[in-house]
């Protein structure tokens, strides 16, 4: 059984986690709120884009395959995986739910016969891969330098990604983040990249445009060569935006758990502290009156 000093002490230490606890849940609920309206504001923007280029894709004339970055190679040899992640941990499931979701889309792709190149976006999407598909990774970037996210930095890696792209070294390109519900609840999604999959007539939103008669000048083909790749940048800085409120979300979650778990355990600890107090008092007692009777 551990000694009264050792209780003391355990009791301290887990009073001294649950301050840190409480503190980053503080910090991730201050941050949360300016991530959150950051990333619901990016949504419109990107969503409105695609619809854009959903329209210029259906107004193509027959037979015209359109931009690389639309109709893609031809083919699906090669796979490109970026998977964005935090740089830090202690946010739940956060990190973990996007890795384990690109390592299964990456086995998947293995499995028939494919060849799969990783982009990791952030220091955890990196540990997380690269014990088992290390020889797989051509690129990590660090995000650590980038706080807040900006779109300077998704401009440089949807440029690098099309520079791959234009020098024929993958076919498909899927990116992998978590999108932002509620504090409670993030989503981890793939989006192709490469080739653009647009919202055809059925999925666009009531009032966007179906059944007007368009007219685009220049052509179609002209808008979409110039806008494709604003879009791509424009999905890479929507999925940063929701990875960094979902991570906030995650980290305030998974720390207010941790501080409520560290509550029980004091007062467990606590407990323990007391009845074993109470038990050597209470032998003192015993052998007092037993050595008093004796005299």
């Amino acid at each position: 059984m551990p000694s009264l000093k050792d209780l003391r002490n355990r009791i301290a230490s887990v009073k001294g986690t649950q301050k840190i606890t409480k503190a980053m849940q503080m910090v991730a609920a201050a941050k949360l709120r300016r991530a959150q309206t950051a990333a619901e504001s990016g949504r419109p923007y990107a969503e409105k884009m695609a619809t854009v280029l959903g329209n210029l894709a259906a107004n193509l004339v027959q037979g015209t395959e359109g931009p690389r970055l639309l109709s893609g190679t031809g083919s699906d040899r090669t796979h490109l995986l970026v998977v964005c992640t935090a740089d830090r941990g202690l946010c739940g499931a956060f990190n973990s739910s996007i890795g384990r979701m690109a390592r299964d889309h990456a086995r998947r792709l293995l499995a028939e016969g494919r060849t799969v190149k990783i982009v990791t976006v952030g220091k955890k999407g990196y540990d997380l891969l690269r014990r088992e598909f290390r020889d797989l990774i051509i690129e990590n970037r660090d995000i650590r330098g980038t706080r807040p996210v900006d779109y300077d930095f998704a401009s440089e890696i949807a440029d690098s990604i099309i520079a791959r792209f234009d020098a024929g070294e993958f076919d498909v390109a899927t990116l992998f983040y978590s999108r932002f519900r509620s504090v409670i609840s993030q989503i981890p999604t793939a989006q192709q990249l490469i080739p653009a999959e647009l919202p055809t007539a059925g999925e666009r939103p009531a009032g966007a445009g179906d059944g007007a008669v368009m007219e685009f000048e220049p052509s179609e083909e002209a808008i979409l060569t110039t806008l494709l790749p604003r879009n791509l940048t424009v999905q890479v800085y929507r999925a940063l935006l929701e990875n960094a409120a979902s991570e906030q979300g995650a980290r305030m979650g998974a720390m207010d758990s941790a501080t409520r778990n560290a509550g029980e355990m004091i007062k467990k600890q606590t407990q323990i502290y007391n009845r074993t107090r109470q038990a050597m008092i209470t032998k003192e007692l015993i052998e007092i009156i037993s050595g008093a009777e004796a005299l």
